[in-house]
């Protein structure tokens, strides 16, 4: 027999066993999990190709800004997102980078820039005023930086309270950049005692200046490739000591170049991400789209590199967010996300317009100004595919101006034709008064007039380039105005001539459309080496839109503002009426027959 007291032991020794087993029945508690490592986050917030907008209003209309869609524009609404996110991550690190573009693109800015320029009247830069009241951390430079001039770019520069960059922009005679390729910026990552990350920030700027602002750059500034920059750059912002590596781009993700293959690609983002290790994220800009969030994997690491685009004027914000982790004094991004955030959600900044109160305020004043009374109302609605007054009157005004300079010298005998192009297909001139806002509308561009000489061929070489806006509609399709267009072709990249008469057959396929091209009021064939004088917007004689032929010492270039010659002649006539410049000279046909 067993003792109780043997009994006991045995009792104590199971008890035992069970608790020694116990994390391995049923009910049990589980055993501690392994530390989790400590995160922290980071929020960058992008803007881009802001374009001058600073109150969400349309100078053009004179009214609030509006779209089909509802969009509202300017940096006092980015200022209240951005602000409403500061107050949000309070004692949490927060970013904000603009990809370029800033400086050109509304009255606004023109004023600032031609009628009483930052240059000559010290004053502060309406952009600069709003983008301080915002505290950027760095802007990039875009192309429409360089549009004024570099005095004035450089007194803008001056004027902000943030680094301007651009890597890419060399020195023509040093090949050194030209303006500051980068910063990296030391943030705290919380509250007290918080460890700090340096966020190195790339700017790269457009390389198409070379060719859309040759006369401002020309023998002052180089524009090297993006891709090339950003892969020697990248490296030295990380021996530096660069945690998080961000570049702002001013170049949009297509990988294509509205230009010829001369110059650097002007779209690269996406190849810059694949070719060039090391980069965390993109914000990009330049090509006006939106995008909220997408990977592109780089090559070599297999990383995924996180791009956003904040479409344009101010009607989207990016917001890209970063957690980390940091383990024996090294960072490592464990997850990255984008998104953009619609301006039209919120109010302006009172701020940011109060900064701006004044300028905004002579502004409108200005383009409200009567230059001339209109006989009829003019419209360019129609000015893509009907031959209309109001373009004539463009071209009209293009064609006496290059004509009475001409005049008495080498080329005063060849005839003048002229180029223009539908910039804007809701300007109108109103019956009776014509203000200045009506003209900015039509020519809504800061390009001034050149003018060369082209053969007959390669006036139409030029015009069966241009031709190629159209879609190919072949006769008794349907025909609808509003998909008559590719695309793939923007309104500014489709030119129309005076001075000739010539028809466009949208039947046949590009490059044999132009089926017949006379000289003006006549059956006369244009010979292919009949020599005529060509009145051009700058930017296409500089190879804007990669049209044949047109790349030419200019016979004339007055630095006149086609804009300002607009305007001038108005007010010197008094009166526009089209029975003193609408001459109908093209049209569209099919099989001979006219479309509309």
């Amino acid at each position: 027999m067993t003792s109780s007291s043997g009994a006991s032991r045995r009792q104590v020794l199971a008890v035992a066993a069970a608790a020694a087993t116990a994390p391995l029945l049923a009910g049990a508690p589980a055993e501690a999990k392994p530390k989790q490592p400590k995160t922290w986050d980071l929020t960058i917030l992008g803007t881009s190709d802001t374009h001058g907008n600073v109150y969400n209003w349309d100078y053009y209309k004179d009214a609030e800004f509006d779209d089909s869609k509802q969009n509202d524009v300017g940096v006092a609404k980015l200022a209240t997102l951005v602000n409403q996110i500061r107050a949000e991550r309070k004692g949490r690190a927060t970013l904000v980078l603009d990809a370029g573009d800033t400086i050109q693109g509304t009255p606004l800015a023109t004023y600032y820039a031609k009628q009483e320029p930052i240059t000559s009247t010290g004053e502060t830069h309406p952009m600069a005023r709003a983008m301080n009241i915002l505290k950027y951390d760095a802007v990039t430079l875009g192309n429409h930086e360089f549009n004024y001039g570099l005095p004035l770019l450089a007194t803008w520069i001056e004027q902000l309270g943030f680094p301007a960059l651009a890597a890419n922009a060399l020195n023509a005679k040093t090949g050194k950049p030209a303006f500051l390729p980068y910063v990296i910026k030391e943030v705290k990552l919380g509250g007290h005692g918080a460890p700090k990350l340096r966020v190195g920030v790339l700017g790269l700027t457009n390389p198409g200046v070379a060719i859309w602002d040759k006369g401002n750059v020309e023998g002052r500034l180089v524009f090297a490739d993006m891709v090339a920059t950003a892969a020697k750059w990248v490296p030295e912002m990380r021996r530096r000591g660069a945690d998080l590596v961000v570049i702002s781009a001013h170049g949009g993700d297509s990988g294509t170049s509205s230009y010829g293959p001369e110059l650097p690609n002007e779209n690269p983002t996406a190849l810059i991400a694949e070719q060039v290790p090391g980069i965390d994220a993109i914000l990009f800009g330049h090509a006006h789209n939106e995008v909220p969030e997408k990977f592109v994997t780089n090559l070599t690491t297999g990383e995924r590199v996180l791009t956003s685009e904040p479409s344009k004027w101010g009607q989207r914000l990016t917001r890209m967010d970063f957690t980390l982790t940091r383990e024996k004094g090294r960072w490592t991004v464990t997850a990255k996300s984008a998104t953009t955030l619609n301006t039209n959600t919120v109010v302006e900044d009172p701020a940011v317009l109060a900064a701006v109160r004044g300028q905004h305020t002579k502004t409108v004043e200005y383009v409200n100004r009567v230059v001339a009374q209109s006989s009829v109302e003019l419209s360019a609605a129609e000015s893509r595919y009907k031959d209309t007054p109001i373009l004539d009157f463009i071209n009209h005004v293009q064609t006496e101006v290059v004509t009475e300079a001409l005049a008495g010298g080498e080329y005063a005998g060849l005839p003048v034709l002229s180029i223009a192009a539908p910039f804007s297909r809701t300007a109108v001139f109103p019956q009776g008064d014509v203000r200045i806002r009506d003209v900015a509308g039509l020519y809504v561009y800061d390009n001034t007039l050149e003018a060369v000489v082209l053969t007959g061929a390669e006036v139409k070489a030029y015009l069966e380039y241009s031709a190629k806006y159209f879609v190919t509609l072949p006769a008794g399709a349907p025909v609808n105005p509003e998909t008559i267009s590719d695309p793939a072709v923007p309104d500014y990249n489709y030119d129309v001539f005076s001075g000739v008469d010539y028809d466009i057959d949208i039947a046949k396929p590009v490059g044999q459309r132009i089926t017949r091209l006379v000289l003006a009021g006549t059956d006369t064939p244009v010979a292919a080496d009949a020599r005529f004088v060509v009145a051009v917007n700058n930017y296409r004689r500089s190879g804007g839109g990669n049209f044949p032929g047109i790349v030419k010492t200019q016979v004339y270039n007055a630095q006149q503002e086609t804009r300002q010659l607009l305007i001038d002649w108005a007010q010197a006539k008094g009166v526009i009426d089209p029975a003193d410049f609408f001459v109908p000279n093209w049209k569209l046909v099919r099989d001979g027959v006219p479309v509309f």
